[in-house]
């Protein structure tokens, strides 16, 4: 089945709400207005129940079908939040906020699913119940743990989660998958190294942390490349190098180093920080500086459960056909909450096409308005195809 006639009929309206949100972007937990946008549009496409206030202020529709015999609770996901970027598309619906723009998509997400809904509570054609969830605070605060941890899961009875995200160079109408670990682990790490700063031209004076600091950058370098399995995919980036001075002939007193570590599995993440912490307790010594480290765990690794791909690239095939669905795409070292939902229920994210555009997290990204009814009619099409109605 290719993309539903309804949610083509009513593409005018997703790409008016779109824009919309695309107009007035809110970052992490901030996302009130969005909230109340999609409130109000759960309740006006006549949901069985809409809450608010979850996960601070993340929104939940309830949408029964047609019959509840078999017990079963699907839930669809979606982010709302926006990044804190200048847009510089010069779009007519440009953001209207200084420095935050839906440079991700999620104003796309969230459009999709609302279409999803809209079409859900009209047909209401399966059994059993669906919930979408409309999740803030994905890039970078945890919202979907948030959420999890506020009782999500419980609270609505839910079985499978799943979860979709556009792909600029992914073809409009395409969709790409993979069993298993598709998103990577996020980390982060905030090292300082603390010399004794003095005039440049008497080093002998001092103890350099700019020098002591550059030989970490590079000690770091050999986790990847002499401590880590070979075959396990590992980034270590030093992302940020910082002094206390300005000065062409000042040492500084101490240096600054930030940075991300990705990993895709447990053993390797554990390995990472357990170098990192050797590397920064023990090299600065050699040189005379002494050293801390901020360690933070960010999110875990994003595994889409076997059975629930399978099922969810069926379902994609039944949108845009056996050719245009990618079962083996790479994984990506990009991190991604909703691996927090994934780790309380088996379920599957799926990126859907974005086109020619320019890349995710770009001031120049753009959302394509076309892919809005065929990611609402996989939403749809995937509640309809797991709780199908007995014939």
């Amino acid at each position: 089945m290719p993309t539903l006639p309804r949610l083509v009929e009513l593409q005018p309206d997703l790409t008016a709400i779109r824009q919309d949100l695309h107009r007035h972007p809110e970052l992490l937990f901030d996302t009130h207005r969005t909230a109340e946008v999609v409130a109000a549009k759960l309740r006006e496409f006549g949901c069985d129940k809409v809450i608010t206030g979850l996960g601070r202020t993340g929104v939940v529709g309830v949408i029964k079908g047609q019959s509840q015999t078999s017990g079963k609770v699907i839930a669809l996901r979606a982010d709302m939040d926006a990044l804190p970027i200048q847009e510089a598309t010069g779009l007519p619906y440009a953001s209207s906020t200084e420095g935050k723009m839906h440079a991700c998509g999620h104003d796309g997400h969230t459009t999709m699913l609302l279409g999803g809904a809209q079409y859900l509570a009209e047909t209401r054609n399966f059994d059993g119940t669906a919930v979408v969830i409309f999740q803030p605070a994905e890039e970078g605060g945890g919202g979907a743990k948030v959420m999890c941890d506020e009782g999500l899961m419980a609270k609505f009875g839910i079985q499978e989660v799943y979860g979709m995200h556009n792909m600029p160079g992914i073809p409009l109408g395409d969709f790409a998958i993979k069993p298993g670990a598709f998103f990577a682990a996020t980390d982060e790490f905030d090292i300082t190294i603390h010399g004794k700063g003095g005039h440049a031209a008497k080093p002998d004076t001092t103890i350099d942390p700019t020098t002591t600091a550059a030989q970490l950058v590079l000690a770091l370098q050999t986790i990847a490349s002499r401590n880590a399995d070979p075959i396990r995919p590992i980034v270590v980036s030093v992302t940020s190098f910082e002094t206390a001075s300005t000065a062409f002939n000042v040492i500084p007193p101490s240096v600054r180093i930030k940075g991300t570590v990705r990993t895709m599995d447990k053993e390797t993440r554990a390995l990472a920080e357990k170098r990192i912490r050797e590397i920064v307790n023990h090299l600065p010594t050699a040189f005379g500086a002494t050293s801390d480290i901020e360690y933070r765990l960010g999110y875990p690794v994003m595994s889409n459960s076997p059975t629930e791909t399978d099922f969810a690239a069926e379902v994609a095939r039944d949108i845009s056909g056996a050719d245009r669905v990618i079962t083996n795409t790479p994984a990506i070292m990009g991190g991604e909450d909703f691996a927090f939902m994934l780790e309380e229920r088996p379920g599957a994210y799926i990126l859907v096409g974005n086109g020619d555009t320019a890349m995710v997290h770009h001031p120049e990204y753009d959302f394509d308005d076309n892919a809005l009814p065929i990611g609402a009619s996989y939403w749809a099409r995937l509640i309809e195809k797991r709780l199908p109605l007995a014939s």
